[in-house]
C-alpha cells in the first residue's frame, strides 16, 4: 500500500483509523530508543528513520540523493510492516532477535528479509522493538552498510 504523504503527520491521517493508534505506538517506541543521529521522515512511502545527508553526505548507494535509510514503519494492506536493515545485514543480530522474539510473542514470526509483518496489531512486541532498535548505533549501520556496499 503506497501511501504519498510528505510528512509524518499527513502519513498518520491517510492510514487507516483502525491501524492508527498501533501505528503511533510502534512510532513512540522507536523515537523514545532511536540511537543519536538517525532522523525520522518519510522514505519510499512509508514513516523512515536514516543517516540524514549532513551527517552521512555519501547517501544510499542505490540513489545517493537520498538519505542512507535504517528502519521503516507502514500500514500495508494486510498488515502492519517494520523493516530494519540492520537485521537484514547483521545475521548475528537476526538470530538475536528470532530467539528474542519467542519469548515476548506466542504467535509465529512472519518475516522476510528484513520486513516483519505483524497481521494483528495486538502482536507487536513494543517492548522487543524497543530493544531492537539499541542494537546498532548510527555510526555502527554507517560502518556496515560501507562494508557491504563498494562505492
Amino acid at each position: 500500500m503506497t501511501h504519498h504523504a510528505t510528512t509524518v503527520a499527513e502519513y498518520l491521517q491517510v492510514i487507516p483509523e483502525e491501524r492508527r493508534a498501533p501505528i503511533e505506538k510502534l512510532r513512540e517506541t522507536i523515537l523514545e530508543n532511536l540511537p543519536k543521529g538517525f532522523e525520522e521522515g518519510i522514505g519510499y512511502g512509508m514513516i523512515a528513520y536514516v543517516v540524514p545527508h549532513r551527517l552521512y553526505p555519501a547517501g544510499y548507494h542505490c540513489d545517493p540523493k537520498l538519505p542512507l535509510p535504517f528502519v521503516n514503519i507502514a500500514s500495508q494492506k494486510n498488515f502492519i510492516a517494520l523493516y530494519h536493515m540492520g537485521l537484514y545485514a547483521n545475521p548475528p543480530l537476526l538470530d538475536w532477535f528470532v530467539t528474542e522474539y519467542t519469548k515476548h510473542c506466542k504467535s509465529k514470526l512472519d518475516m522476510g528479509k528484513s520486513c516483519i509483518r505483524f497481521k494483528k496489531p495486538e502482536h507487536i512486541p513494543f517492548a522487543l522493538i524497543g530493544a531492537l532498535m539499541q542494537k546498532i548505533t548510527m555510526e555502527q549501520w554507517i560502518g556496515m552498510c560501507e562494508q557491504h556496499v563498494k562505492r
